[in-house]
């Protein structure tokens, strides 16, 4: 989100506005009430005396409350005031928002306060591609409550405003007409509460979705930092991105009761507070040794919702782990297919990949053995219907022509996947990627069959699968003359030749074979793909480079981290503690919160990191990205029985504690010292 807006969040309900707390919506602020993919509350203005506040500070410490402090000005240079105005706004099944005005002077004073009030029921869909509402709006007054509505087909949605003061209530609002007394305050509390009725068929209804009831939020977050381990470290930007990072992933947890306990990440604010596949399991990766319990609930969630039958109108297909889940009109009345739709071909993998890192991580075989079922459907689509053409490699094309994503990996916008000169390649795709996650996944799955599901046969083809594999990638990927992988395979097989920060996820994945490492980091670690902050999504000279553009040259923090995962699986520890030290370096820059993504300007050009107008944040798997590079410096793994640690420390830190983390063992401490001289 942009710094110039404030908001508070629990799960699909969010709140976004501006520094004042009012909400005025429109095509360039994604100002709003939002509660299940739908904006309930698209005006909200405050004005007193027909003036707007003006701003002195903003509290947002907490995710679920914020305060912001006004002063009515005077009109002059100086604010002058002689009213202070404050707002307390807490998320509560809609919001409660409290407004207390201070007469500070020695005079009473005559005050008219207003707030306009209005929504446009948008879809978040509708919000992102300014797209036309269907059905009809109506509004009333209803004894003393504010009643906005919209009705289509079976649905009705309702936003109901109450105050506690008496004043005048009308279809446009509240007004207010108050003789404060000198040095007196007078306070007035509003409940905005957001109503829905559904009564439309769609997948949504039938596999569930949406909130129950929710926890105490203040005790809840207390709870998750608590029980997270402990950092001790001498750089303090370090220890306040830590602290920063937990909070926002308490905020984003995304409750499925009565069919799931728990809650698993949400992607992102504004557009993403919705179960993403891929994007739920990469911050449970991040997140394992801190906060394990998400990883659980994202591997039931994901397996309950996994595809049953061929749908091509949402992309499913047996044994596909869905790509995102949203509950709003669009979505009810199949405007959409995300009800869920599942047009990803990377999550299916990395459900293995999740499945497999946590078990061995934690030891709960319980859940392994509850969920062989699904992994071995998640095999079989790898195999068949991942694999379209039968070549051996996951290949993606859409069948849904009208909506459904064009680049089902996760640079999924549409010119993320191009030659080095520009041009776009055919249907159907096989990003590198792709390939090493299967690998991956098959590795992974091999060891659970062999150790908890009692299959040995199983095993043995999974890895010779994998190996083969392998040996197949390494040829048919490699561009000698360029000394790394291709991006792609395209529809006629050709190389897709450019140089991508994709070469680190295969890092990651294991499937390069070592001869090629060393080029692979070369290329990481150059001009080209590390912009001093982190890795370009795609190198400086490759036709479609833009430092702004979404998947093309943006630095995405999630993707460094991943890199720096990577060169730690290969032995390359001062190259991934660079890396580490100029994220950390960048979140310092951010006030300690990573966006999805900032441009990606060199670091000697700008001397700060650049943001990208409509990041989300907090974001996720952004959010996890510190957590991912704090194991990294420690070189935390497990091996199924103990906890691993090989320390990789880069100066100014001079030190870093872990204490108390979670696993098989119990909880135990991790430390290192900086040995790595700064670059």
């Amino acid at each position: 989100m942009p710094l110039n807006t404030v908001s508070i969040l629990d799960g699909n309900e969010f709140v976004v506005s501006d520094r004042r707390g009012d909400l005025e919506a429109t095509p360039a602020d994604t100002h709003g009430l939002f509660l299940d993919d739908t904006r309930f509350l698209s005006r909200w203005i405050l004005t007193i005396n027909g003036r707007r506040p003006t701003l002195l500070s903003v509290d947002e410490q907490e995710y679920f409350t914020v305060q912001f402090f006004l002063a009515l000005a005077t009109g002059t240079v100086y604010v002058d005031s002689h009213l202070s105005v404050v707002r307390r706004r807490a998320i509560e099944h809609g919001f409660r928002e409290d407004v207390t005005l201070v007469n500070h002077a020695a005079q009473p004073v005559e005050l008219e306060i207003r707030i306009d009030a209005a929504s446009d029921f948008a879809d978040l869909f509708e919000v992102k591609d300014q797209l036309q509402k269907k059905g009809t709006f109506d509004r009333r007054v209803e004894d003393g409550t504010l009643v906005l509505g919209y009705a289509r087909g079976g649905m009705r949605l309702e936003t109901r405003i109450a105050a506690t003061q008496p004043g005048e209530v009308t279809e446009a609002g509240f007004v207010f007409r108050e003789r404060l007394a000198p040095h007196a305050q007078w306070t007035v509390t509003f409940g905005v509460e957001a109503r829905s009725r559904r009564v439309v068929a769609s997948a949504t209804s039938r596999r569930g979705g949406g909130t129950g009831p929710r926890p105490d939020l203040a005790r809840s977050l207390r709870r998750m930092v608590q029980e997270a381990p402990q950092l001790v470290c001498s750089w303090e930007p370090l220890s306040l991105t830590y602290r920063r990072s937990l909070v926002d992933l308490a905020a984003l947890r995304f409750a499925m009761p009565p069919f799931i306990e728990g809650a698993l990440p949400a992607a992102g604010l504004p557009w993403f507070m919705a179960i993403f596949g891929r994007d739920s399991i990469i911050t449970s990766l991040q997140a394992l040794p801190f906060v394990p319990e998400l990883s659980a609930t994202t591997l039931d969630a994901l397996a309950l919702l996994q595809g049953q039958v061929r749908d091509d109108f949402r992309d499913e297909e047996p044994g596909r782990i869905l790509h995102e889940l949203r509950l709003g009109e669009m979505t009810a009345f199949e405007d959409r297919p995300h009800s869920p739709y599942y047009g990803a071909a990377d999550a299916t993998p990395l459900f293995l990949v999740l499945l497999e890192e946590y078990v061995r991580w934690m030891g709960d075989h319980e859940l392994a053995r509850r969920l062989e079922p699904q992994a071995r459907a998640a095999i079989a689509w790898i195999d068949r219907w991942g694999d379209r053409d039968g070549d051996g490699y996951i290949e993606y094309e859409r069948r849904n022509r009208q909506t459904g994503l064009e680049n089902q990996c996760w640079k999924d916008s549409w010119d993320s996947i191009a030659f080095a000169d520009g041009a776009l390649p055919s249907f159907p795709r096989a990003t590198c990627e792709l390939q090493g996650y299967a690998y991956d996944a098959k590795v992974r799955t091999a060891r659970l069959a062999r150790a908890v599901w009692n299959d040995p046969a199983w095993a043995a083809e999974l890895e010779r699968q994998a190996a083969e594999l392998r040996r197949r990638f390494n040829e048919d990927f490699w561009i000698p003359e360029r000394q790394f992988f291709a991006l792609a395979l395209d529809g006629e097989k050709r190389k897709v030749d450019s140089l991508t920060s994709n070469i680190g996820h295969l890092l990651w994945s294991g499937i390069v074979d070592d001869d090629k490492a060393e080029a692979c980091v070369r290329h990481l670690m150059g001009e080209e793909l590390f912009s001093g902050w982190g890795i370009r999504t795609m190198g400086t000279a490759e036709g479609s480079y833009n430092p702004i553009g979404y998947h093309v040259g943006t630095v995405w923090p999630h993707d460094t981290s991943i890199v720096a995962w990577g060169l730690r699986r290969y032995g390359y520890r001062r190259e991934a503690a660079r890396l580490a030290r100029a994220m950390l370096e960048a979140s310092e820059l951010f006030q300690h919160r990573l966006p999805e993504a900032f441009g990606g300007y060199p670091r000697e050009t700008t001397r700060f990191p650049v943001e990208y107008p409509t990041a989300c944040s907090p974001q996720a798997w952004a959010t996890g990205a510190p957590l991912l590079l704090i194991r990294s410096l420690l070189g935390l793994d497990s091996d199924g029985r103990h906890l691993i640690i090989d320390p990789a420390i880069p100066e100014p830190i001079d030190r870093i504690e872990l204490l108390d983390i979670p696993g098989v063992w119990g909880r135990m401490d991790a430390f290192g010292r900086a040995r790595l001289k700064a670059a």
